[in-house]
């Protein structure tokens, strides 16, 4: 019987029971959101998510779909728990960020409800290793409530674009203004840093614009060092869609293809700099 088909140890009832061929599609993954030592658990019949919070400015959500997984079981409604997602990442890669070629790490995860430890079964060419993760009580998250209906603003760049972008503007800068409008700039972005202010722009009918859709002109500033972790995410993405809402919300939704070409996402949102007077703009 292959390792990621085995049953749950007999007599046990697992709140969530998932299997992966290859534990490098979760762990790459949760690199991405890895800018916290502890993340949130929500485990529902359409998939795991993995939510990382910061000083209530900044959440970063890694969505994995139940079909990514070889099984995936959830036997509540919803199973929440919170991790230390450093000794997860620590777990996952207990034979090593890389594999040999045609060999990886099979994984089975089994959580048998509130207040056990997360366990993990992880096998490598026949060597079996056993890790227990205590589980903590989840902490309530913010909800920025960014359904549809309230985005203002939205584009979607291949993500070649906005890497181009971190890489040419200023990063001395405190803050990164973000420019959505109708009209031109159309989409720019402006840095304000040692060496001055640099402003990039995209327009509409660019080959790296996939879609366009601005309904007001909206200009403004996030703190750099919010948006940075989530350069993580843009480097294994291939698509990202930038969101805003009438408060100036901003939501960045990446989409990353695995190896096996299976699609997940990794989700930001960011609260504006509240410190921006309109004067200043």
């Amino acid at each position: 019987m292959p390792f990621s088909a085995q049953p749950p140890t007999s007599g046990e009832r697992h709140a969530l029971s998932a299997s992966l061929d290859n534990a490098r599609h979760l762990s790459s993954l949760l690199r991405a959101v890895h800018f916290q030592d502890h993340a949130t658990c929500l485990a529902t019949a359409s998939g795991l998510r993995v939510t990382v919070e910061d000083a209530k400015c900044i959440q970063a959500n890694a969505f994995i779909q139940a079909e990514i997984f070889q099984e995936f079981s959830v036997q509540e409604e919803s199973v929440m728990f919170r991790i230390s997602l450093s000794v997860l990442l620590d777990c996952l890669t207990i034979f090593g960020t890389s594999s040999l070629p045609g060999t990886s790490t099979a994984l089975r995860m089994c959580y048998r409800g509130y207040g056990y430890p997360l366990m993990l079964f992880l096998e490598e060419g026949g060597v079996v290793t056993v890790c227990k993760i205590n589980t903590q009580e989840p902490d309530e998250l913010l909800d920025f409530d960014f359904c549809s209906t309230k985005v203002v603003n939205k584009i979607i760049l291949q993500s070649e674009g906005l890497r181009e972008a971190f890489a040419e503007l200023d990063m001395t800068s405190e803050v990164l203004q973000i420019t959505m409008s109708p009209d031109k700039p159309y989409f720019r972005l402006s840095t304000f840093g040692n060496a001055g202010s640099a402003h990039l722009d995209y327009p509409r009918d660019s080959d790296l614009m996939e879609a366009f859709h601005c309904n007001q002109t909206q200009t403004n500033r996030y703190k750099i060092s919010l948006l940075k972790p989530s350069t993580k995410a843009l480097a294994l993405s291939c698509k990202v869609s930038i969101r805003t809402d009438a408060q100036g919300f901003l939501s960045l939704q990446y989409m990353i293809r695995n190896e096996d070409g299976q699609i997940c996402f990794v989700e930001y949102y960011c609260c504006p700099d509240e410190n921006i007077t309109e004067a200043e703009l």
